[in-house]
């Protein structure tokens, strides 16, 4: 019985020697030999061709019943939070009626090449103070 106790008591320390490889961390407080690398971030990637992404998905940005027109967008930034890009989009458009809207500006969230957002423009997106050109 004794010698089943003291096996079991080297596994569990055995165990537990094992499992605490993984604790340490690029935070942890042992010697900076041991502890594991801090990923690196992804590399940023480049400005999204506001133009062509939104003339080759203009359905996805506006409702094809809006019949949008005189379409104008801004160049990408970077987001605030996130490695993605912002742009705003500018048009006139048409309700289902047929009634004019007149000019209504969307914000896009675009990353890794494709528009993942989009929504209508708030004061605080700055969409205002762009500089548009015409796709």
């Amino acid at each position: 019985m004794r010698r089943v106790v003291v096996r079991l008591a080297l596994i569990a320390g055995g165990a537990f020697v094992l499992a605490s490889c993984g604790i340490a961390d690029s935070r942890s407080p042992v010697p900076e030999f041991m502890r594991s690398q801090a990923a690196e971030p992804p590399p940023p990637e480049p400005p999204p061709d506001v133009k062509r992404l939104v003339r080759e998905k203009l359905d996805s940005v506006f409702l094809a019943a809006s019949n949008p027109r005189h379409v104008r967008v801004s160049p990408p930034h970077r987001e605030v939070r996130g490695t993605g890009w912002t742009a705003c989009v500018r048009a006139e458009l048409t309700s289902v009626i047929g009634k004019p809207l007149g000019a209504e500006t969307y914000r896009l969230v675009i990353s890794s090449g494709l528009i993942i957002d989009r929504r209508r423009a708030e004061a605080d997106d700055d969409c205002a103070s762009e500089s548009y050109e015409p796709i």
